[in-house]
């Protein structure tokens, strides 16, 4: 028998996984998760992306686990930033957001792998290991998306209001659609107020909506359509 094949991975030999979600309950038990393997080292963790930020520059991590919806910057700024670092971390999004909109922006930000929070422990280690092992990990349902996208002439989801917004204007449009207001989206995205209106100034242009009434109305029917978390 090779001793060498039996012998436990060191942590200098593991994987190094950073967590980076703003709800402590879902850190806590992702470090946990991932403590367990023998392949892999949590070595860190934070709940917004400033703190992460700032600690995977001081310490390389192989891969960061990172949600959408943070405070203040959002996780799609976060995986655009982690592309500067040297080498860049591999980045896997496990969010409540619905992939069906989130993903794509995601992928074109970085990240190489999206899970839905409602999938199971399993899918979120297999994901990791594959995107270490540097393959891209989506749902099979998002793959046969991906792949008619690629052989369609035209994507009609081009047209849609996810295709048109920029990243920072579809954090904006989505706090609409939760009922915040332009000073709570202002805090809630570290922004001025004036910023937050004029996203919202070019959110109506794009859309060919006449005024706020009717920006407020789209939002809050994508919000409902979407299914989009009303505490993330």
């Amino acid at each position: 028998m090779n001793d060498a094949v039996s012998k436990p991975l060191t942590p200098r030999d593991r994987s190094r996984v950073f967590v980076v979600d703003d709800h402590p309950l879902v850190r806590e038990s992702l470090v946990t998760l991932i403590g367990r393997q023998p392949d892999l080292l949590a070595c860190g963790q934070a709940g917004d992306s400033a703190t992460a930020f700032a600690a995977m520059m001081r310490e390389p991590v192989d891969v960061a686990v990172v949600d959408i919806a943070l405070p203040g910057e959002s996780g799609l700024e976060l995986i655009k930033r982690l592309q500067a670092l040297s080498p860049v971390p591999r980045v896997l999004v496990l969010s409540m957001h619905d992939e069906a909109f989130y993903a794509e922006r995601a992928l074109r930000a970085g990240a190489m792998g999206y899970v839905m929070k409602q999938e199971t422990t399993d899918k979120v280690l297999v994901a990791i290991r594959q995107i270490l092992r540097g393959h891209l990990y989506v749902s099979e349902e998002l793959s046969a998306k991906f792949a008619q996208k690629y052989f369609d002439a035209r994507d009609p989801n081009d047209l849609s209001v996810m295709g048109q917004l920029s990243d920072r204007e579809l954090d904006v449009f989505r706090l609409i659609g939760l009922g915040y207001e332009t000073k709570r989206i202002a805090d809630d995205l570290c922004i001025s107020m004036k910023t937050v209106q004029a996203h919202c100034a070019n959110m109506k242009q794009k859309l060919g909506l006449e005024n706020s009434t009717e920006l407020i109305r789209e939002a809050v029917r994508w919000v409902e359509a979407t299914g989009t978390p009303k505490n993330n």
